[in-house]
């Protein structure tokens, strides 16, 4: 009730602005073609874990059939092309049926798993909603502050767009689909750590989704407060003429005294802090229990990500130190609703939020002291994230793992056996 009472309450702010909320967006793609088919299919994914091998092949083989359907329709009237449908549907009607044929725990989880996929679907389509926001509501952008605190990290974002412009078209093809589909990548990890769902009829106390639907969900707040556009717009060619100049990133930014400069109603202002470090270090912190190949899979997304957000120009360097300590704090309090508050979880939550708090005072009233005294504010800035990455390390390993009985088998008269519940 309160996901739906927030969705309600964002869908009349962006009417309020002219635009459709993300309830009217997501019932739209019912009918027309979606803007994400993938991410549409991995929202399936995510609820076809609570369904049977065969339950997921009827549904898989019902959303592509439904897409197909579509497909035609809109290819004999010339209506834009693009997939998901189908997927969209399918979710639905699972959430129909537990609803309908269902009830007691088999109802519950079968509603969870629809609600898990609806979610991911709904979060991004959010996230688009809270972007128009910030465009709308803050007129002036505080861009010159971070480009002068950025000195004193040598201007990352200039150095990784020039070696991006270098070796492209292989580097830029390859990290726009890296960045494009974290969303995408970030749906399989959360289906391998939920892949014993079926089996045991209920949902693991803490998984990927969840850190990644509240990064989304908080992470804009900030930018409300810290409104910045990036690199790319404030000081490249994007920004149009509501750039301060045409520089990036070739020409690095000459020092000055930063102040807040107006930019378009258009461009979002959401680089502070870098929302897809903290998904790609969230993507990273769950791929490291799983196998070799999901390890080096959330490694090189990390590394993808990290190297886009930078060289595409939609970041500057200090946005990323912010979303890495925005990522563990956020991350720590998640694992901390699911085992219980101790000392060890207040200790890291409070010391990530007063860490962050520092990096954003700190861009903002001291950016010309960062910039014109380097090797000191620069390993500053890098020891502050770097304890606050310790401090979480230290501390979800003395947590450590719950341990749990073992599972008993089911007896041989094929009797379902209830299943203790695991940690």
């Amino acid at each position: 009730m309160a996901t739906l009472g927030f969705h309600i309450a964002l869908e009349f702010v962006a009417r309020r602005y002219g635009q459709p909320g993300p309830i009217t967006v997501e019932a739209q793609e019912l009918i027309f073609a979606p803007h994400s088919g993938p991410l549409l299919y991995g929202g399936l994914a995510l609820t076809m874990v609570v369904l049977t091998w065969r339950q997921r092949l009827i549904a898989a083989c019902a959303a592509v059939g439904i897409d197909i359907v579509f497909w035609l329709v809109r290819l004999i009237v010339g209506a834009d092309m693009n997939f998901g449908n189908g997927a969209l549907w399918v979710i639905l009607g699972i959430a129909v049926l537990g609803l309908a044929r269902h009830t007691g725990r088999e109802r519950s989880v079968l509603l969870k798993g629809a609600g898990l996929g609806l979610l991911l679907v709904f979060g991004h389509k959010t996230g688009d909603t809270w972007l128009l926001i910030t465009s709308e509501t803050r007129p002036m952008v505080l861009d010159q502050y971070v480009a002068a605190a950025d000195h004193a990290l040598a201007n990352p974002s200039w150095l990784v767009g020039q070696l991006v412009e270098m070796t492209s078209p292989i580097s830029s093809g390859l990290l726009t689909v890296v960045y494009g589909q974290l969303p995408m990548a970030a749906a399989l990890v959360g289906v391998y750590q939920l892949r014993h769902v079926a089996a045991e009829r209920r949902f693991p106390a803490h998984h990927l989704v969840r850190t990644f639907l509240a990064i989304g969900l908080l992470g804009p707040a900030i930018y409300m407060l810290f409104p910045v556009v990036g690199p790319l717009y404030a000081f490249g060619p994007d920004g149009g003429h509501w750039a301060v100049a045409d520089i990036w990133p070739n020409t690095l930014p000459a020092l000055g005294v930063p102040h807040p400069f107006p930019f378009d109603e258009i461009t979002p202002r959401n680089c502070m802090p870098s929302l897809h470090t903290a998904w790609a270090i969230t993507l990273f912190i769950h791929t490291r229990e799983g196998a070799r190949a999901m390890r080096w899979a959330g490694t090189f997304w990390l590394v993808g990500t990290l190297t886009a957000t930078l060289g595409f120009g939609y970041h500057y360097g200090v946005d990323l130190l912010a979303g890495t300590v925005f990522a563990l704090s956020i991350e720590a309090s998640m694992r901390a609703f699911a085992r219980g508050w101790d000392r060890q979880a207040t200790l890291m939550v409070s010391y990530g939020a007063a860490a962050l708090t520092m990096l954003l005072v700190s861009y903002r009233y001291l950016p010309t002291h960062m910039a014109a005294h380097p090797w000191a504010f620069g390993p500053l800035l890098l020891l502050l994230t770097g304890s606050v990455v310790l401090l979480y390390v230290r501390t979800t390993r003395q947590w450590g793992p719950k341990a749990t009985p073992p599972s008993p088998r089911p007896s041989k008269a094929g009797s379902a056996d209830p299943q203790p519940e695991l940690a």
